[in-house]
């Protein structure tokens, strides 16, 4: 998988060369998976934000709307208008927390994760295509580098939101 010798890692230069270039290629990532997110949210004619909020829900829910909030760095005041279009267009429900009948939590429905699985399936089958091109052991470092990545994000966004 690597392309860096170990010599060429030893020197200085061309590892910061090497690093530039891996940054430059993660914003060139943001950047186009902004654009499929865009088309997608506009197939489902979804808002980007409403968009990134129900794959929250899909993926962490359910979730109460402050806890959205907080995930989504949006204001809690916020959530109300992003909740509202999400369940007029069917894509969510809003119940009672079992756990707690005076909180609300939010879900995702059943037929939005078809939905949303079929608006991916062409990034989906080309993720597979490009990942038969790894053994386990690059997918491990891919997805450990990954996670990494997004915890740096995480750590970024809550120091500017302080």
């Amino acid at each position: 998988m690597s392309s860096i010798s170990n010599r060429e890692a030893a020197n200085p230069r061309l590892r910061r060369r090497a690093v530039a270039e891996l940054k430059a290629e993660l914003r060139s990532v943001r950047v186009q998976l902004s654009v499929l997110n865009h088309q997608v949210g506009a197939k489902a004619e979804l808002k980007d934000v409403d968009l990134d909020c129900l794959d929250l829900i899909s993926s962490r829910g359910p979730l109460s709307p402050s806890m959205l909030a907080k995930h989504a760095g949006l204001h809690p005041a916020t959530m109300t208008g992003i909740l509202d279009r999400l369940e007029r267009r069917g894509w969510i429900v809003r119940e009672r927390d079992p756990s707690d009948r005076r909180a609300v939590v939010i879900r995702v429905l059943p037929d939005s994760n078809a939905e949303m699985f079929r608006l991916y399936s062409g990034m989906n089958s080309l993720m597979d295509t490009i990942c038969a091109d790894y053994d386990d052991a690059e997918i491990a470092v891919i997805t450990d580098f990954l996670r990494r990545v997004q915890a740096a994000g995480r750590t970024a966004s809550e120091e500017l939101g302080n």
